[in-house]
């Protein structure tokens, strides 16, 4: 079974963005996987992750893409925070940069998801 993490905002601390969100529950014993899909459908970027006994998808969602905008240009560490505890989200800046890359024009991802990515990430 697979869980979803969404984030309600995002601040950046001593050079390191910091995605939080209130389910720390799902947060504790998650290990990064280093992977992010697309999904469409949602207009989100999705961090894979996992802890002993299914997946967690960390959907990145359109409301923190100016942040990670920052975080992609100022080449920043990317965290998920919830109630003390933290998980790194290792490779997001490579998978991302290459996600965004590969959208940039390419209708497979649908027209409104290319128009969004390329509104934020390629301005």
């Amino acid at each position: 079974m697979r869980k979803k993490i969404a984030f309600q905002k995002a601040t950046i601390e001593n050079e390191t963005l910091i995605l939080h969100t209130d389910q720390s529950e799902l947060l504790k014993n998650t290990e990064a996987a280093g992977q992010v899909i697309v999904d469409s459908d949602q207009f989100a970027f999705v961090y894979l992750a996992e802890n002993p006994d299914e997946y967690v998808y960390l959907y990145l969602e359109e409301n923190i893409w100016n942040d990670l905008k920052v975080a992609l240009k100022e080449k920043m560490t990317i965290t998920a925070k919830a109630d003390g505890v933290t998980l790194v989200l290792e490779g997001l800046q490579e998978e991302l940069e290459y996600l965004v890359s590969n959208i940039e024009g390419n209708g497979n991802y649908g027209e409104e998801m290319v128009q969004k990515v390329e509104s934020v990430f390629l301005a």
